[in-house]
């Protein structure tokens, strides 16, 4: 256990041993008046560093002209800061800084902060910033927990989780909570408390990085264990700083607690004025919650992701027989496409950022034409069937010489990104990483013919059911009931029809393997990555399945080894078309 957790475990022990002993004399009368402060808050900032899309090669743009990155939160903070007055103001953030972005991996594989003197450039920027806070996301565990302590250590801002636990002695692996002491000017401080919670889906999605270390606890309980220390400890404003969205449901099952329980925090924990969430990387202006227990209001704000939105809170405070209290608060979201960057983060950043801009470009092979992935949420393509035969070659010589070796080796994928591209002619990192945007590692398990069909059916509850004969609007055939393009897998190895005329459940059809229907029985080897592995989308059989190869290998670096390797993409030693749409059997497409 680090000191600074030490210290917060016995510095909570002892508030709750004084808990309720204050007397009339400490709460002196004192004429009541009011003061505002500003807390702001940033989430999902995801190795956003500067307003760029390494994947482009250009200038971050989307659809809604959102611009991203801490540069531009740094602009907003500074204004803020200005209007308010810093000693009125104080800076968090919800968590998954330290993935996302080739700015990212190139600190965390190619260049690592573990193994040089550099300072990781995530937490260049938020120390120059001045961050006052920052919470665990389950991003943060990604790349380990050696790169994640080295990162925790040169942040200036303490990092908190407090439900991220020693799996050996039960302890908080890091700081709970901290309280920030406002000292402002010509008031008696303000003493302002934050807990950091983190997700539980880390158990799941990092299992390879976390388990026998870490556990990891319900939000809820965690936090009614710790807000009344901090209340203890005086802190006249309690916040939550939590990641973890608020629909109260869970991408996974029931065995961990609740995913997205940022609202359940506020209903179910007393003493909580307002919880600062992500993970979901929606825009939550304001929202507000009743708690069950006091009735009280309390407030919720998340601000989307990658640093597009910075959330501002105002709490008017009260001084009451010598104590402040809350009376009133309200949150907006700042749109960070209003202002310029920061030109000192872009300053700070430009070797880290100049230096990620030259990996990305290196060219690793020739492509004899061009591949797109526009269609591959509806079609089988070219481009992701590159993906499919890197991954089965990868298993297949793994396994080589094992009992399982003779068994038939398939593949899983998914069309992380629309806008892939590999161009005709040089393919360079960049164009690699923009298909496959996820550091995700390489697994195999072995799965039966009706566990198959079962996992089939269930990827393809992700297209709207479309009677025969009715018109086919591309733009409203894929995500159906919100299922996202990457929890959309597509098998290469077999092959079947997907029938959208048919309700959920009911749409794969002709299943078959070298010509032959699959059997119920019939093994197979599977190439999957972890995080479907793990139990992420939900997906059945796969957590249970027997695992064959886990050697821990990045899909997106071994996707690059072998064009680096091969020197040529040529579609005709990889494109193999074995799914397509139907409708009673007559092809959509």
């Amino acid at each position: 256990m680090s000191p600074k957790v030490r210290r917060a475990l016995m510095t909570g022990a002892t508030a709750l041993a004084v808990l309720g002993l204050a007397t009339p004399a400490a709460l002196a009368a004192a004429p009541d008046h009011s003061v505002k402060i500003t807390v702001m808050a940033s989430s999902d900032i995801h190795g956003n560093a500067l307003n760029w899309d390494y994947f482009k090669d250009a200038e971050y743009d989307d659809s809604a002209h959102n611009d991203v990155g801490l540069a531009k939160i740094s602009t907003l903070v500074k204004r803020i800061r200005a209007e308010r007055g810093a000693d009125h103001t104080l800076l968090f953030d919800s968590g998954d800084t330290i993935q996302g972005t080739p700015l990212d991996y190139y600190y965390a594989k190619v260049e690592p902060i573990t193994g040089s003197r550099e300072t990781h450039p995530m937490a260049k920027a938020m120390n120059a910033i001045g961050y006052d806070a920052v919470t665990l996301g389950n991003h943060e565990f990604n790349y380990g927990l050696p790169l994640l302590a080295r990162w925790i250590e040169q942040m200036d801002a303490p990092v908190l989780g407090a439900n991220a636990v020693s799996a050996r002695t039960g302890l908080p692996a890091y700081e709970p909570y901290v309280i920030k002491t406002m000292k402002v000017k010509g008031e008696k401080p303000i003493k302002v408390g934050v807990l950091g919670l983190t997700n539980p889906g880390v158990a799941i999605w990092d299992k390879a990085n976390v388990e026998g270390e870490l556990k990891f606890l319900d939000l809820v309980a965690t936090a009614k264990k710790w807000v009344p220390v901090m209340r203890g400890l005086g802190a006249d404003v309690v916040l939550v700083t939590a990641h973890a969205g608020d629909s109260g449901l869970s991408s996974y099952g029931t065995d961990l607690p609740v995913e997205n329980a940022a609202a359940m925090v506020a209903e179910e924990v007393p003493g909580v004025d307002a919880v600062l969430f992500g993970h979901a990387h929606n825009e939550v202006p304001q929202r507000f919650v009743t708690n069950k227990a006091t009735g009280q209001q309390v407030l919720l704000t998340e601000p989307a992701k990658w640093g597009q939105r910075l959330s501002v809170v105002d709490f008017t405070l009260t001084k009451q027989r010598g104590r402040w209290t809350v009376t009133a608060k309200s949150s907006t979201t700042l749109n960070t496409n209003t202002v310029a960057e920061d030109p000192k983060i872009v300053a700070l950043m430009k070797s880290q950022h100049d230096k990620t801009v030259g990996y990305v470009n290196q060219v690793i092979a020739q492509s004899k034409e061009q591949l797109s992935a526009a269609e591959s949420p509806y079609k089988d393509t070219a481009i992701l069937d590159y993906i499919q035969k890197v991954q089965t070659d990868l298993v297949s010589r793994a396994i080589a010489g094992t009992p399982e070796a003779s068994l038939p080796v398939i593949s899983i994928a998914a069309p992380f990104s629309r806008t892939a591209v590999f161009p005709a002619g040089p393919v360079s990192v960049r164009d690699m990483a923009g298909l496959y945007v996820y550091d995700n590692t390489l697994l195999a398990v072995t799965l039966t013919g009706a566990q198959l069909k079962d996992y089939l059916e269930y990827s393809a509850k992700y297209f709207a059911q479309v009677a025969p004969g009715a018109p086919v609007d591309v733009a409203a055939l894929t995500n159906a009931s919100g299922t996202p393009d990457y929890n959309y897998d597509q098998l290469s190895g077999v092959v079947y029809d997907i029938d959208i005329s048919k309700p959920v459940g009911q749409r794969i059809a002709g299943l078959s393997y070298q010509g032959q229907p699959v059997a119920a029985d019939q093994r197979f080897v599977v190439a999957i990555n972890n995080y479907r592995q793990s139990g992420g989308g939900g997906f059945p059989h796969v957590t249970t399945a027997p695992v064959l190869y886990n050697a821990q290998v990045e899909i997106r670096q071994a996707l690059i080894e072998y064009a680096t390797a091969s020197g040529t993409i040529d579609p005709a030693t990889f494109a193999e078309p074995n799914w397509k749409l139907v409708r009673e059997g007559v092809p959509v497409f």
